[in-house]
């Protein structure tokens, strides 16, 4: 009996992860072939073309993500800006909304000076720390992670890239993280948890794969634990430095005021992701 036409498959697969409600079918069909062949995305579509079989793996993986396993945990890969990251249960899979994120960050670093000294509280997989180092090559670039499982694949990012980011593993609200740097600190960068308490994901990928403690903010607004992040900043921050925290797309007002509050901060303004949802807070310390 022939294995079944690459075309055939990948086209079968894309209706069977649209049926399962997968978002991104299409694409994910042929990420998925991809990695089973273990080539470029535009390999498959060439071999599609050329009426290549299906590899023998495919079909299992497909299965695998119709019901809702992260691409990303089936492939061991998240692309984020520049970089090629391992991820995998256990760590929080980085979103591309986050890249905007990222891209703040980067531009705070290459206003801040020849050399600037930039935190990433909540590194996670290290994607944002990895990204400034690999996009400001002249900064100083330290990044906190308290899940064990996601210190250790942040550690395994920063080993296999050789970046230079300076990698602890430690409760990033405790004024002990990274003390030797307070108040010489020119950028901190956070995702935190932000989810409000009470709230469940709509994604599954996110509600069944994504560790909680990277979800949840900790409150019924969700901005205990950033409000908490935001202090530890204000302490590494130098007069003038910059915060760039992510947040949810319904606390575009809730954490800039909460910010202003405190009276640490200056110059507070929110910033839209690619979708033109609101996603993240800058503020200058005072």
């Amino acid at each position: 009996m022939s294995e079944p036409d690459l075309r055939a498959a990948v086209r079968a697969a894309a209706l069977r992860l649209a049926e399962a409600g997968v978002p991104s079918a299409e694409a994910d069909a042929v990420a998925l072939a991809a990695h089973a062949l273990g080539c470029s995305v535009g390999d498959v579509r060439k071999a599609m073309a050329l009426g290549a079989p299906a590899p023998a793996a495919y079909d299992a993986l497909v299965g695998e993500r119709a019901a809702r396993v992260p691409l990303q945990h089936l492939t061991g890969r998240a692309g984020f800006r520049r970089l090629e990251l391992e991820v995998g249960p256990g760590v929080f899979v980085p979103r591309p909304e986050t890249e905007v994120v990222a891209g703040l960050a980067v531009e705070a670093a290459r206003a801040a000076g020849e050399r600037p000294v930039v935190v990433d509280l909540c590194t996670g997989s290290g994607a944002i720390a990895l990204a400034v180092a690999d996009e400001v090559p002249a900064a100083r670039v330290y990044a906190a992670e308290l899940a064990p499982e996601a210190h250790a694949w942040a550690a395994r990012n920063v080993a296999s890239m050789g970046l230079a980011v300076d990698l602890r593993l430690g409760d990033a609200t405790s004024p002990e993280a990274l003390a030797e740097l307070d108040g010489g600190v020119d950028v901190v960068v956070s995702n935190p948890p932000y989810i409000p308490v009470g709230m469940v994901p709509v994604d599954a990928e996110v509600r069944d794969h994504d560790p909680a403690v990277a979800l949840y903010g900790g409150s019924e607004d969700g901005l205990r634990v950033p409000l908490a992040v935001a202090a530890r900043a204000a302490g590494l921050l130098r007069s003038g430095g910059t915060l760039v925290m992510e947040h949810a797309d319904t606390q575009g007002e809730s954490l800039p005021a909460a910010l202003e509050r405190t009276g640490s901060w200056r110059d507070v303004v929110d910033h839209a992701d690619l979708t033109g949802r609101p996603r993240a807070t800058v503020a200058r310390r005072r």
